[in-house]
């Protein structure tokens, strides 16, 4: 696996970062997101709706909903597994949002972490101190290796 971490001091800049990394992704990504309650997962996605061409302002958490659709330059599917198990997920019919035509970003994946797809982004966010937060960015699987190099140093 291979890791970067980056810092932020503010809304903004997770945004931008999450903009920034958006822009590496290519359909059938799945970002798994790992953090806290308030870490900024979120606003990290909002950021990647941004890059996309989605406004960040209709991107929300889907607690209640466990993913909303949002039609971008590519389709981005959000999750939040947060309230939900296994079952839940398999009635969605996940595998076609994981595998599809668009990227999956998924909140709260270390609730279902067996079910995630071998090869993913996965990003961990972390206060780190008021408004700093810790990002760590890791290419898991072989065939985000060469994808990898390209991103590497550019966030």
């Amino acid at each position: 696996m291979l890791t970067q971490e980056r810092f932020t001091y503010s809304f903004d800049e997770t945004l931008a970062l999450g903009a920034a990394f958006a822009g590496f992704l290519q359909p059938g990504d799945a970002v798994c997101l790992f953090g806290d309650l308030g870490a900024g997962k979120t606003v990290f996605v909002k950021g990647m709706a941004k890059a996309l061409g989605i406004p960040p302002e209709q991107v929300h958490s889907p607690t209640f909903t466990l993913m909303n659709i949002y039609e971008g330059r590519m389709p981005l599917y959000h999750f939040d597994l947060y309230r939900i198990c296994a079952d839940d997920l398999f009635g969605l019919g996940y595998e076609e949002f994981f595998y599809g035509k668009g990227i999956a970003a998924i909140e709260w994946s270390e609730r279902l972490e067996a079910l995630l797809p071998r090869d993913c982004w996965q990003v961990l966010l972390a206060h780190a101190g008021d408004d700093k937060r810790s990002i760590t960015i890791t290419a898991r699987g072989e065939s985000l290796q060469a994808r990898w190099q390209a991103l590497k140093g550019k966030l």
